[in-house]
């Protein structure tokens, strides 16, 4: 499972893996719930989960309960966006429920910690190699 983290505060982002020890945090929550920073590698964060998708590519639907795949009619939001005023459109969703199937989890900062994500979740730099 990847991590998602989106400080609103200074609007960047931050993913991690979430290795197969740390799943069962995640798993059985829905989204809108609240997890502590500390169990994902965030000591005095607090984070609000927002949505994700599974392995195949389908996102998480609020409205939509449980961990199954569905098909509802969509007007609007998540999964659908109406081209025209009026258009509805059946497609595939996944409920609101994250479980082992979820790919990426999506979440926001909600408390802050006392260290900045910046140094937390350090980016790896890739070096090139010179051709001569």
């Amino acid at each position: 499972m990847r991590l998602v983290i989106s400080d609103p505060k200074t609007g960047k982002s931050y993913q991690t893996e979430l290795s197969n020890d740390k799943e069962p945090i995640i798993v059985g929550k829905k989204i809108g719930e609240t997890i502590d920073g500390g169990a994902v590698g965030a000591p005095g964060y607090m984070l609000e989960l927002t949505g994700g998708s599974d392995t195949s590519g389908f996102p998480m639907r609020k409205d939509s309960s449980g961990t199954k795949k569905s098909h509802p009619l969509l007007t609007d939001g998540v999964g659908f966006h109406a081209e025209r005023k009026g258009e509805r459109r059946r497609k595939t969703v996944r409920g609101n429920s994250f479980s082992s199937e979820i790919m990426q989890i999506n979440s926001i900062v909600k408390q802050s910690g006392a260290t900045p994500l910046d140094q937390l979740f350090k980016k790896e730099e890739k070096k090139e190699d010179a051709k001569k």
